[in-house]
This record gives C-alpha cells, sequence and structure tokens, in this order.
C-alpha cells in the first residue's frame, strides 16, 4: 500500500460519539467513486454508527433507514453523488467469499463501505482506500480512539477534511456547532464544494452553508503564458467571495451574511438562503414573471449603486474587480472552436475558420468596450438565484457564485438572466423585462442610449451562448459530464435570437456556414 499521511490532525482522534457522527459525516463530503472506506474494530468499538452517518450524510436525510449488513452481508444505497455499497464481512471465514459478493464490481462507479475488512483481502485491491480503525479508550468507556490512514487520493482529502474539522471546532455561528449536522450539497459544475450544517438546537437560525473553495492550481498555459483561469479572470480563492459579498449587502442587496472565515484555507460559513433556489420555485409552480422580473430590478439596483466604492471600502481583504477585457471575451467564445466544433464535426477547427470567427468577434468586441460599465456578477441566472419571499423590494432575490464578478458592460448580466441556459425563458417575457430594465434606467440615467444597448444585449448574447456551447462540450468531452448536453438544444434557440439582430448578420453568416442546422441538432461525440 502507499504511504500513510501523520501530519493531519486526523491521524489519530480520541471522541465520543457525537464527535464521531461529526467525523463521519465530513467524510461523506469527500467521497468519490472508486473509493473503499475500511472499517476495523471489535465489537461495538463504533464501526456500524460511523458507517450509518457517513451514509446518511451522503443521503443527505438524517432519518434514514441504515440497517446493519451482518446478515445480508451488502447493502447498497443510490445518493444523490454517488453510489455506496455497504459490506458487513464479518461471518465470512474465507477471504475467496468476499470477491463472490460483487465487491470489486462495486468499487469502480460507487464507494465501498466494509465492516470487518480484515476478513476479505485487501481492501486496497478495490480502489481507493482509506483504512480507519476503532478503539475502546480504557479510561473513557464512552469515547473511541479512531486513527485514520489515508493511501493515495484519499492523502490530500483527508489533510482537507483535517483542516474543515479545525475550521468548525473554531468557527463563529449563530447556533451551536458542536450540536450540528452536516450533509454534503449538491453543486454544479463547479470546482467549489458545499454542506449545510443544520443546528440540533432552537436557534432561531437552523442552519449555515460551509463553502470549501481552496485555491485553485492554476491549469496549463494555453496563451501568452497564462492558464485560461488567469486569462478568463476567474477568482482561484475565497478573497473576491468576501469582498464582493460584503459590498453588495452594504448596497442594500442580499448577499449571504458571512459568519466566520478562513481565507488562507478557503473555507467560509455563511448564511443559508434555504431550498428556494429560482429553479425548484418555478418547479413547483412558482410565477416565473414574477421572479425574473424582481431579479431584473436587482440588476436596475446594481447599476444605481455605487458598488466599485463600496468595494474599495470592503477590505479586508481589499479586493479590485479585474476588467471584463478582450482577452476575457475572446478566450470565452473561441471554446466553440476549440471544444463543440469537433465534438459536432468530428475534426478539430480548421485554421481558416478560426482566423475569420476572431476577426468577426474582435470587430464586435471592440464596440462592446465602448459601453458604459460596472460591476457584472457574471453567472446572474437560475441556478445561482435564491427566492426569499419573507423580505421586501429587491433583498427578495439572493445572490450566489458571483466571485468571479468583473468591471464590464451592463448588458451582460441581463443577458445571463433573460437567456437562462437551464431554463426556458420565453421570447415575450424577454422582451417585456428587456423594456423594463431600459425603462427603469433612463430615469437615472437620462443618456441611456437605448439602440447601443439593444446591440451590446444581443451581441453580449451571442458571446454568452457561444461561450456555454463551448463549456458544455468541454465538460462532455474532458470531465465525462454530460448532463448539461440536454441544454443544448436551448442555447442554440437563444443563440439564434440574438443573430438575428441587423448589426450582427456578418456573425450569423459564420454561424450558418460552419454550424449549420444539420450540426446544431447533431449529438455531440464525446
Amino acid at each position: 500500500m502507499a504511504g500513510t499521511l501523520r501530519s493531519t490532525v486526523f491521524d489519530t482522534l480520541v471522541v465520543d460519539e457525537p464527535q464521531l457522527v461529526r467525523l463521519a459525516e465530513l467524510v461523506a463530503l469527500k467521497i468519490q467513486a472508486g473509493d473503499v472506506i475500511a472499517l476495523s474494530g471489535d465489537l461495538g468499538a463504533g464501526k456500524s454508527t460511523f458507517a450509518r452517518a457517513l451514509i446518511r450524510a451522503a443521503l443527505a436525510d438524517p432519518g434514514a433507514e441504515v440497517p446493519s449488513p451482518t446478515f445480508s452481508l451488502v447493502q447498497s444505497y443510490a445518493t444523490a453523488r454517488v453510489p455506496i455499497t455497504h459490506a458487513d464481512l464479518y461471518r465470512l471465514t474465507d477471504p475467496q467469499e468476499a470477491r463472490e459478493l460483487g465487491l470489486a464490481d462495486s468499487a469502480p462507479t460507487g464507494c465501498l463501505i466494509i465492516e470487518w475488512p480484515e476478513r476479505g483481502p485487501d481492501p486496497a485491491e478495490f480502489g481507493e482506500l482509506l483504512l480507519i480503525t476503532f478503539d475502546d479508550v480504557a479510561a473513557d468507556p464512552g469515547r473511541r480512539r479512531v486513527t485514520v490512514r489515508p493511501h493515495r487520493s484519499w492523502l490530500r482529502r483527508v489533510e482537507r477534511l483535517g483542516e474543515i474539522w479545525r475550521f468548525i471546532a473554531t468557527a463563529a455561528a449563530p447556533f451551536d456547532l458542536n450540536a450540528a449536522s452536516i450533509a454534503y450539497l449538491q453543486g454544479d459544475a463547479s470546482p467549489r464544494a458545499y454542506a449545510r450544517i443544520r443546528s440540533g438546537g432552537t436557534s432561531a437560525c437552523a442552519s449555515a452553508i460551509l463553502m470549501d473553495a481552496p485555491r485553485q492550481a492554476d491549469g496549463p498555459p494555453i496563451r501568452d503564458g497564462k492558464p485560461y483561469s488567469r486569462i478568463a479572470h476567474l477568482a482561484e480563492d475565497v478573497k473576491p467571495f468576501v469582498a464582493i459579498g460584503t459590498a453588495l449587502g452594504r448596497a442594500g442587496l442580499s448577499a449571504p451574511m458571512i459568519y466566520d472565515q478562513d481565507l488562507d484555507s478557503g473555507l467560509l460559513l455563511i448564511e443559508d438562503f434555504g431550498e428556494a433556489v429560482f429553479g425548484r420555485v418555478l418547479a413547483e409552480g412558482g410565477p416565473q414573471a414574477d421572479l425574473w422580473r424582481a431579479a431584473t430590478d436587482v440588476l436596475v439596483a446594481l447599476r444605481h449603486s455605487r458598488i466599485d466604492v463600496l468595494l474599495k471600502a470592503s477590505s479586508p481583504p481589499a479586493y479590485a474587480l479585474p476588467a471584463y477585457d478582450r482577452d476575457a471575451m475572446a478566450i470565452e467564445t473561441e471554446l466553440l472552436v476549440d471544444w463543440y466544433v469537433p465534438a459536432v464535426d468530428g475534426a478539430p477547427a480548421g485554421g481558416g475558420m478560426r482566423t475569420e470567427f476572431t476577426g468577426l468577434w474582435n470587430r464586435i468586441f471592440s464596440r462592446l468596450l465602448l459601453e458604459p460599465s460596472g460591476l457584472v456578477l457574471r453567472d446572474y441566472h437560475s441556478p445561482n438565484l435564491m427566492w426569499l419571499p419573507g423580505r421586501t423590494g429587491v433583498e427578495r432575490v439572493g445572490l450566489l457564485d458571483f466571485q468571479d464578478a468583473m468591471s464590464g458592460p451592463w448588458a451582460y448580466d441581463l443577458v445571463s438572466l433573460l437567456q437562462d441556459a437551464r431554463l426556458d425563458v420565453p421570447a415575450s417575457l424577454e422582451a417585456a423585462l428587456l423594456g423594463r430594465y431600459a425603462d427603469c434606467v433612463r430615469e437615472f440615467e437620462p443618456e441611456f442610449d437605448g439602440d447601443a444597448f439593444s446591440f451590446a444585449y444581443a451581441a453580449f448574447g451571442a458571446q454568452r451562448n457561444t461561450k456555454i456551447l463551448g463549456i458544455f462540450a468541454r465538460l462532455a468531452r474532458r470531465d465525462g459530464k454530460n448532463q448539461y448536453l440536454v441544454h443544448v438544444p436551448r442555447i442554440w434557440g437563444y443563440l439564434e435570437r440574438n443573430l438575428a439582430h441587423p448589426e450582427l448578420r456578418e456573425l450569423r453568416a459564420w454561424y450558418d456556414l460552419h454550424l449549420p442546422i444539420m450540426l446544431r441538432t447533431r449529438p455531440l461525440t464525446v
């Protein structure tokens, strides 16, 4: 087996039962396909308690029925993230019997939890091993000595769990964190991870969100020695989230309150806005027009505020918004020729096709860079918008995932909202709210140029949807995340709507030539 990690706080812990459950809940945050968690110890040492807590946390259901597999030998669970197989080898007499249970088949696509692993073959045979040993504490029957031995990919994950353990142990919160439960929150395509910490007491504030966002390492250089993330101005740590969130709050908007933070470790404990994300409210019969109208009004308020001044006053941490410059716009649109075109055409984009594409877009960028600018939240769409009906006015819209915000033309966020990549926005509603936005802005900006804004809106609509097609193709081909491909027809619908603008006719001709209807409807090769 590979070497073990002894520098972490998790090397050996002495815990009571609530702390043992907490440890299991934390481990559940980091499980992934191919994992094997081997639980070793005497009868009554805490193995089953740990396994049940981990499975319940993965199911996000603290009351889930998790029977012991002592007699059935194997129990299976379908969680939102990864299937879990729970095996108990206590009754086996020959290691070969464990192989006959099909454990080797379970591990590659799921997480395998094994109690009494010493009665089977080496658990490292099945996948990425995390070995946890439980021992009694003679002087205190209510406590257990837990020894954690991570191997291979678990080394870094356990080190991170040690950082989270320490953060939660000392974090300030509006309720007792020691009496709280932790459950994984299903995320999106982001490298950040989230968990809900729910109070076990009677506090009026019943929960908080743990944001787990370690500093992101740079990817490979792709242009001028810079990685994609730096060219596109993507946040590399949590400092932008803290600074921008603080400024948004001072502007009277609903960004999550930050209860505690460890900027160096990339850990935040923030306000929990609940479950009423726009998409869920809409799926449950909520009125789309009312939700999207309120979100449009937030963008009007954001434009009217002096958020740049508020940002400068929000230190620590000191933060300056990056500019949504030509390079950032270009690298995003080029995702189409880098990833989408090969996925539908079966071959890389040719040099002439790419040159014409970048030339057309560069002329458009030159116009967009002349537009009035301010804070652009960047991912202002339904997955990042929460409905808070207990609040009033623009505060009814909770804002999430704004760490990649930039200084850029105002039209961008309105496009993100009214051409939502995950949900259909009828053209009639889009037109009505586009008009509402323009009318409201004219009240405090008499010089507002409606024609110029109309062009910027269509151009950014084309730019953003072009980028999204490339991102969805990249997620599928590089990362194996095919679930986003279902949205491709909607994205093409928006893109065609934008390309109908008369001042984008040359760009429309490029798409019609190189990505005709036949290719737009062709399944991607992944």
